[in-house]
Parts: C-alpha cells; structure tokens; sequence
C-alpha cells in the first residue's frame, strides 16, 4: 500500500481499494514506511512472539500468586 502510494497514487483511491481510513493508512506508514516487505513480516513475528510471551508470564506469576495464597492459608 505505501509503495503504491508512494508510486504516485493518490492516498484517498489507496485507502479505498484496501478498505481504510487515512488516519489508519498513515499510523502503518509511520510504522512501517522505511522497512521493506520482509522486515514488515518479521516485525510482526517478533510482536507476536513478544505477545505471547507476555501472556505466559502473567500466567505464571498469577499461578505464583495463587500458590502464595495457598500456602499462607495451611
């Protein structure tokens, strides 16, 4: 979309043609304006797998959490 864009199409007929706003077609190219397509895909990757990793921690230290409660209580 941003290469499209940059290619000479107006902003306003690429927003259309892949169904967004302006406002969110400048958020992507402020985030991923200078990166090429492979860059973009592992970008993605690593938020994932960052997502992910935030969600095991928080189960663990929530079981951490539930086993102090247990303890404490005997």
């Amino acid at each position: 979309m941003i290469k499209e864009q940059e290619a000479g199409m107006p902003t306003a007929e690429v927003c259309r043609r892949h169904g967004l706003i302006p406002a969110t077609f400048y958020k992507l190219k402020f985030k991923y304006g200078s990166m090429e397509v492979s860059q973009a895909a592992r970008l993605k990757a690593l938020e994932d797998e960052n997502a992910k990793l935030k969600r095991l921690l928080a189960d663990t230290m929530l079981n951490n959490v539930v086993l102090k409660d247990l303890l404490g209580k005997n």
